[in-house]
């Protein structure tokens, strides 16, 4: 079997995954979206009714030295965000139950996706990737091609993997100092790069208005301040993607174009 799967740890990624359900039904997804939830996780009958499959998940056996080195006040003081705002809700030990989807050994491929993006486009040629490959981290410099962002994966179910991902990940004080993320490229070192038209950060959108090139985005990603956060510090900058979530998450369609209005942005006889 193949499936999208996404994590809610909260009500408000819940939120952010019932945009994430309306966005692939809406761009006619062969394949359903699993939902790894823990206790926390608001939205899961609305969930249901989008068609999603619900999978109760915790954090991985952890050690209490992994847990107070990954703290979010112990994270955000050894390796702080300077570059956007972490929404107060956001608890980095979560972003490690990521890693259950390997031992989902019912699949024989997935395509993780974060709750906090929408689908564009029609994305289930990622099924056709090889295991394992992501996006970049770029939303600053075209410096940032050789950094992962681990908000949409490709991988394949494995027992084996995950333990052996356990093994690597609770060393006596190791620190991930962006969490799954940088575990994940540190475990796979040989990653294949997908494309960063099927990660658009969102602050592409202003950071590199070259690379916002709409007709070509496959999935957009609310990466640090989140859609449905009120009067945060890019508010401004980013209220045509605002609106655009909201759109999405209350049923609406994705306009057929939304330029970016800043400075390099591409026009349409550049195309």
């Amino acid at each position: 079997m193949l499936a999208y799967v996404t994590l809610v740890t909260n009500a408000d990624y819940g939120r952010g995954a019932l945009a994430l359900a309306r966005s692939l039904r809406q761009a006619g997804a062969a394949h359903p979206l699993v939902v790894l939830a823990t206790e926390n996780a608001g939205y899961l009958d609305e969930l249901v009714a989008e068609g999603c499959r619900i999978i109760e998940t915790a954090r991985p056996e952890l050690s209490a030295g992994f847990q107070e080195r990954h703290s979010r006040d112990r994270q955000h003081s050894v390796a702080p965000f300077t570059k956007g705002e972490k929404p107060a809700f956001h608890d980095p030990l979560d972003n490690f139950c990521k890693l259950r989807l390997w031992q989902m050994g019912d699949y024989r491929k997935l395509v993780f996706i974060d709750a906090d993006a929408i689908v564009l486009r029609n994305v289930d040629r990622l099924f056709d990737y090889p295991a394992f490959v992501a996006a970049p981290n770029l939303y600053e410099t075209l410096q940032d091609f050789d950094r992962m962002n681990a908000g949409v994966f490709v991988a394949e179910p494995s027992v084996a993997t995950y333990e052996a991902m356990l093994a690597e990940l609770d060393q006596p004080e190791r620190f991930w100092r962006r969490t799954d993320q940088t575990f994940l490229q540190y475990f796979f070192p040989d990653w294949h790069g997908l494309p960063y038209t099927f990660n658009v950060l969102q602050y592409v959108y202003f950071n590199l208005p070259e690379l916002w090139l709409w007709p070509d985005l496959k999935i957009l990603h609310y990466q640090y301040e989140k859609p449905w956060q009120v009067g945060h510090g890019k508010s401004d900058e980013l209220k045509p993607l605002i609106d655009l979530w909201w759109q999405v998450f209350e049923g609406g369609t994705i306009p057929g174009d939304l330029p970016s209005p800043f400075a390099g942005a591409p026009t349409a006889s550049d195309r």
